[in-house]
């Protein structure tokens, strides 16, 4: 699972839900192939090249292209919560059985 996760300026919101994302994932069981954080700029240009990506709810209309090539775009309220990203990955996937 190649994951990019993406804020406003990509230095601390998108690295404090780059280790929730981490942990999440951790505490599924489902392996992390490749994982960075970076802006909404960058992101925005590089989406495509992901399975997942991860940004604030108010970003997520950003990555309708992305999203429209079969990235799965998740959008979370609080970056800090792992139990968020892990219901959003139970819900919005089927990487969890």
């Amino acid at each position: 699972m190649n994951i990019l996760v993406s804020c406003a300026n990509g230095s601390g919101t998108s690295l404090m839900m780059m280790k929730s994302v981490q942990k999440a994932f951790k505490q599924l069981d489902i392996p992390i192939s490749k994982i960075e954080h970076t802006s909404l700029a960058e992101g925005k240009s590089n989406a495509r090249s992901y399975d997942m990506v991860f940004t604030p709810m108010n970003f997520v209309d950003m990555f309708d292209e992305a999203k429209a090539k079969g990235v799965m775009i998740i959008g979370v309220k609080n970056v800090m919560s792992d139990k968020e990203i892990m219901q959003h990955v139970r819900e919005e996937t089927d990487l969890v059985k």
